[in-house]
């Protein structure tokens, strides 16, 4: 299993990273400021898995949706809070060349896989406590 990431964590990765990833990339190619299905053009050999945001004490992680201020599961500017869905189940990936890091996770319907992936932006990461 992936090693555990904390929110804070993820802040301090996240700013390393943005801080490093300046010039353009082959993973940049396609925007992924909010989540996207992954493109088919995206070369997978360039990720590597640094971590899960998927505690592992927590074998079903809750559905709830952290989306304030009337944000969208889709928008760019969505926070990123990883106690909340998805992000709770999702592995952090750096790309090999540039640093840059993504948040990719699979969803699942009735008939359908999908494999999303989503840049991570330091300033929208949130530690929300779930609701008691």
């Amino acid at each position: 299993m992936a090693y555990y990431l904390t929110a804070a964590t993820l802040l301090e990765l996240a700013r390393e990273a943005q801080q490093r990833a300046t010039a353009p990339c082959e993973c940049t190619r396609t925007p992924l400021d909010g989540w996207q299905s992954q493109p088919l053009s995206l070369d997978e050999t360039l990720f590597e898995e640094i971590g899960t945001l998927m505690p592992e004490d927590d074998p079903e992680p809750t559905f709830s949706e952290y989306l304030p201020n009337k944000t969208g599961y889709w928008s760019a500017d969505a926070p990123i809070a990883p106690r909340y869905f998805p992000y709770n189940r999702c592995g952090v990936w750096q790309c090999s060349t540039c640093g840059r890091l993504y948040l990719r996770y699979v969803e699942g319907g009735g008939y359908f896989v999908d494999r999303r992936i989503r840049a991570v932006n330091a300033e929208l990461i949130e530690d929300v406590p779930l609701p008691a």
